[in-house]
């Protein structure tokens, strides 16, 4: 029994540094705008979201997670620190700054040695911390032409629909990272399929 617990133990030994040697990738793909009805994996009949349906069928669905809280920024303060608003700070989207200073999820990562990256809406205020490179929508951003505010201080309009050109800057940093080691990029669109918008600026027109 002794030999049994000396080679079990050895075992747990052997396990914890090979996943200490193999720490996998992480894309987090935080969506915008939208309930769990929202996504067909969810059994919503009206709306077909098969990519996103794809993922949850391969990973895991939570059927019974519920948010802190369910305005734009205090939610994602919220999800960076594991904290309730009114601990973290950041109570809802009109006043407030984000205290970049308390501990997040990017900089435990960092700690870890993953390579992160913010990419897209943050829309809380203070400028991020916690991520080795970071390129964010200016507030909520807009749907066509957004406006992004990069890590050197510079702002620039880049052309296209917010959430392909938001893609596409995190494919282009995923390519460009140091492939010996871990990533996780935090890929954050603002916007609604494209007829939509064309159906609600028609609207707006009329």
């Amino acid at each position: 029994m002794k030999q049994l617990s000396v080679l079990s133990m050895a075992a747990m030994a052997a396990l914890s540094a090979q996943a200490q040697s193999q720490r996998p990738n992480i894309v987090y793909i935080m969506t915008d705008d939208h309930t769990a009805q929202a996504l067909s994996a969810y059994g919503n009949s009206h709306i077909q979201t098969p990519n996103l349906d794809q993922i949850a069928k391969e990973g895991v669905l939570f059927r019974n997670s519920f948010v802190a809280n369910s305005l734009s920024g205090p939610s994602r303060a919220c999800m960076l620190t594991g904290k309730h608003s009114h601990i973290n700070g950041f109570t809802n989207n009109e006043h407030g700054i984000f205290d970049g200073s308390q501990q997040t999820m990017p900089k435990l990562l960092q700690a870890s040695g993953y390579q992160t990256a913010l990419i897209g809406k943050w829309h809380l205020v203070s400028e991020p911390t916690g991520f080795d490179h970071w390129d964010i929508l200016i507030g909520q951003g807009e749907y066509y032409n957004p406006v992004f505010h990069h890590q050197d201080g510079s702002k620039s309009v880049e052309q296209g629909y917010c959430t392909n050109v938001i893609t596409d800057k995190a494919i282009n940093w995923m390519e460009q990272r140091d492939k010996d080691r871990p990533f996780i990029p935090v890929r954050a669109p603002q916007g609604m399929p494209p007829q939509l918008v064309a159906r609600n600026q028609i609207s707006a027109r009329v």
